[in-house]
């Protein structure tokens, strides 16, 4: 990633508000709500009230703590600060492994989408032209990377916009559909599943939220970083705005169970409207979210990555920079990473590959525990601020823990702890080498003379 003195610390407020939009809404939003409504109803929307509460305190917590102190390893360098080396090295690298997984589902996501214009256009190539597009903007620099994002997030906006806007005309009978419009007027239409089935689903409204790591560290970046509470507000309204009346909408117009995975819950809301553009429209829509979100994620990784070697957490050839000022090694490491995560993607049984991002999800929510966990001990904050921030770990575990009751979501659950694991014995490890490093260095500073 170039940096040229002009790409530093010269972003606005309402910049990085306009940055959050167009890295957060993406597939999770655009194909994970057709999942959740699946699973609880009408009722996803009060999960999604959960999921802007959760996120917004999250960012409250990651915003005062780059006012405090602004850190290019933003969240991992506070988790570091906080409770030592270890919990840098583990949350840099948990966030690093579900990245580069993520992004493989992405770009394979892309692929497939895109397939539904050039049908005989095998996926490698879709997926390895996505990849380039993005390592370009990426290697170009974080000005390009604000304003591509900028850009998109403008775009996805207006196709929600649309949709709310034709959604409107249909409630109201301007447009004709051939099916009535069938609204949830049942303990059944609002809670299909029961309890159970809306602790579910919470985790699709959370995954709908996803990059707010990735704003903590475009913050750094901020003209005035004590703006960095206001700019997530801003970004947080926004979304929980489009999000609720959008999908209010759709669960209004079509029953609960016609929803599925394997399509935009506003192609199936218009499904019933003979609207011809309307599967383009929102194909173009899932192609531009999936692609600004993979880019923001590709930013989060080599900039991680890059911070992880700068601290000795990572070899030291990782933040090497060659021409550009472009740190090659942790681009190629990272493309490494991203292919091998899309020919999985492409070769791994369905439901193996979908238990690994599953599993991927959820480590980004564990290092949102850190954030929360970090800011008690970076922060010198209020009795109110702990109770909210307790309230934040609350509402995220209730996230994790209903994977617990899905079939689908469960393997997902014992894999995010399976890499966690192995992350965590690795950071232990580095501990105890640390350690042994320290001593040596203490030795040396009490007996620098040391007789033969």
């Amino acid at each position: 990633m170039s940096k040229s003195s002009s790409e530093k610390n010269d972003m606005k407020w309402w910049q990085l508000s306009l940055f959050g939009v167009g890295c957060t809404i993406g597939t999770g939003f655009f194909l994970g709500s057709s999942i959740g409504i699946r699973m609880t109803g009408a009722s996803i929307l009060l999960a999604f009230l959960v999921a802007a509460l959760g996120t917004y305190l999250v960012f409250d917590a990651l915003a005062k703590m780059t006012v405090q102190d602004p850190e290019k390893g933003g969240f991992r360098t506070y988790a570091k600060n906080a409770f030592g080396r270890w919990a840098g090295f583990t949350s840099g690298w948990v966030y690093w492994s579900s990245e580069v997984l993520i992004m493989g589902s992405q770009m394979t996501a892309l692929s497939i989408f895109s397939r539904f214009w050039f049908p005989n256009v095998p996926l490698w190539i879709f997926a390895a032209g996505y990849a380039i597009l993005g390592l370009i903007i990426i290697i170009i620099g974080v000005n390009i990377l604000n304003k591509v994002e900028n850009i998109l997030a403008v775009l996805k906006i207006a196709a929600i916009l649309m949709f709310i806007i034709i959604a409107s005309l249909a409630i109201f009978g301007v447009i004709d559909g051939d099916k009535p419009i069938q609204y949830p007027n049942s303990t059944k239409d609002f809670f299909p599943h029961g309890f159970l089935g809306w602790w579910s689903a919470v985790i699709f409204a959370f995954y709908a939220f996803g990059g707010i790591e990735i704003l903590g560290l475009m913050a750094s970046r901020l003209n005035d970083p004590s703006e960095a509470p206001k700019a997530g507000k801003v970004m947080l309204f926004t979304l929980t705005i489009i999000y609720i009346v959008s999908i209010g909408l759709a669960v209004i117009m079509v029953a609960w169970n016609e929803f599925n995975p394997s399509k935009s819950t506003f192609v199936i809301a218009l499904d019933h409207y003979n609207l011809a553009f309307i599967p383009h429209i929102f194909n173009g829509a899932l192609i531009t979210a999936g692609f600004s979100t993979m880019t923001a994620s590709l930013f989060g990784v080599t900039s991680i990555l890059v911070t992880l070697s700068e601290e000795g957490d990572a070899p030291a050839f990782f933040s090497k920079k060659g021409k550009l000022s472009v740190p090659w090694p942790t681009i190629l490491i990272t493309v490494l990473g991203i292919a091998a995560s899309v020919i999985s993607a492409l070769l791994m049984p369905g439901k193996v590959y979908e238990y690994v991002t599953t599993a991927a999800g959820l480590m980004l929510l564990y290092n949102w525990i850190f954030i929360l966990a970090s800011s008690w001990k970076v922060l010198d904050i209020t009795a109110k601020d702990k109770i909210k921030y307790s309230i934040g770990i609350l509402l995220i575990l209730i996230a994790v823990t209903g994977t617990l009751f899905h079939d689908t979501s469960r393997p997902g659950f014992f894999i995010s702890f399976a890499f966690v694991g192995v992350i965590g014995l690795i950071a232990i490890i580095m501990q105890i080498k640390w350690n042994k490093e320290k001593k040596k260095k203490k030795k040396k500073v009490i007996n620098p003379w040391p007789t033969a």
